[in-house]
């Protein structure tokens, strides 16, 4: 079967692999549909190996080449006999965080940030960003039938944007600033929208100001020409943001973030940093503000996030730029994305027809 591989850094290969050779009783062989390419995906090809293991994982035994995709919807190919919530046929979306079940934040169900944790596509034998995979049926949820099949491939995404956005104790009403309109941002745009959140946008890139403002949530800004922590005091008579969502990495957003939220206001700082970001430590004790991390996402978000999907509440696909084929994956999909003059936000990968 096709597979899309990571080798080593700016070594990703569509090759032939060997397909799945049958399943246990607590595993399904899916068929997955559409894979999203991922920050992380970006930087392990950039960079890597960084999270993809050089020596076997201690938890799954994969190590490098890696089946990439982590951010997938799929069809049901084959259940294990001991498999009880799904049937062959069905479309499905994987959470695919692997944990041990065992160590101290596992026991106090945060699988998330397991000691070992690996992830399908990334540390484990299979990924999305293939004609085949096997994954356990515990990180399978079925969609919703009124959901498509792009919309499956967003919910690990959303996830993380949703997870930010709770993280910050948004509320109905919050003025709410996100920073940064690349996929994780749009996502969490469209969610604090969803909670009835006042939103507003901030970023630089031309294509991502476009894509921001075709969602219609609330007032995007370019922060190239605009100077936002003005213009959030001057609507808010001074008080500043409830909450920021900083979803770009940057140091110059989470200086913005930390001058526009108001006194004992909340920062989720959702981004990846690839390196330190300077910040005044007095400013959150003398304002009393909050300033937290966000790691992926709790494991069993995968039910409401799919609930509030297929009801309408959240128009995920919105956050989609691109839609390619898995023969394209390297020049249309990574190259592309990692392109500074790129126009592109968030691409999905087709490795299979549905």
């Amino acid at each position: 079967m096709k597979a899309a591989v990571f080798y080593a850094a700016r070594d990703i290969r569509v090759e032939e692999v060997a397909e799945p050779d049958g399943v246990a009783a607590h595993e399904v062989r899916l068929k997955p549909i559409w894979c999203g390419i991922c920050g992380t995906d970006l930087h392990e090809y950039a960079q890597g190996p960084i999270v993809i293991p050089s020596h076997p994982h201690p938890l799954t035994g994969a190590e490098a080449p890696q089946i990439l995709g982590h951010e997938f919807s799929a069809e049901v190919l084959e259940i294990g006999a001991s498999v009880t919530h799904l049937r062959v046929g069905q479309k499905v979306s994987v959470m695919p965080l692997i944990f041990c079940g065992v160590c101290y934040q596992c026991r106090r169900g945060r699988g998330h940030l397991c000691a070992t944790m690996a992830c399908v596509g990334l540390s484990f034998r299979w990924g999305g960003i293939a004609e085949q995979c096997v994954v356990s049926a515990a990180q399978v949820t079925p969609l919703a039938e009124s959901m498509t099949d792009l919309q499956g491939a967003l919910v690990e995404p959303t996830a993380v944007a949703a997870y930010g956005v709770d993280r910050a104790g948004v509320r109905p009403g919050d003025e709410v600033l996100i920073t940064g309109a690349g996929p994780i941002g749009v996502l969490a745009s469209l969610y604090a929208a969803s909670l009835g959140a006042n939103v507003t946008i901030s970023e630089v890139n031309p294509k991502r100001l476009e894509l921001a403002r075709g969602l219609d949530v609330g007032e995007v800004l370019d922060a190239s020409q605009t100077d936002v922590v003005g213009e959030l005091h001057d609507r808010t008579e001074g008080i500043g943001v409830d909450a920021v969502i900083e979803c770009s990495g940057n140091e110059r957003a989470l200086q913005t973030a930390l001058a526009t939220v108001r006194a004992a206001g909340h920062i989720s700082q959702t981004g990846l940093h690839t390196g330190p970001a300077s910040i005044d430590p007095m400013v959150l004790s003398e304002r009393d503000i909050t300033l937290g991390g966000t790691w992926c996402f709790p494991v069993t978000d995968w039910p409401r996030i799919i609930d509030l999907i297929g009801r309408g509440r959240l128009p995920v696909e919105k956050a989609v730029s691109a839609q390619i084929s898995i023969d394209d994956v390297v020049e249309q999909g990574f190259d592309t994305l990692l392109d500074p003059r790129g126009d592109q936000v968030k691409v999905l990968v087709q490795a299979t027809a549905s």
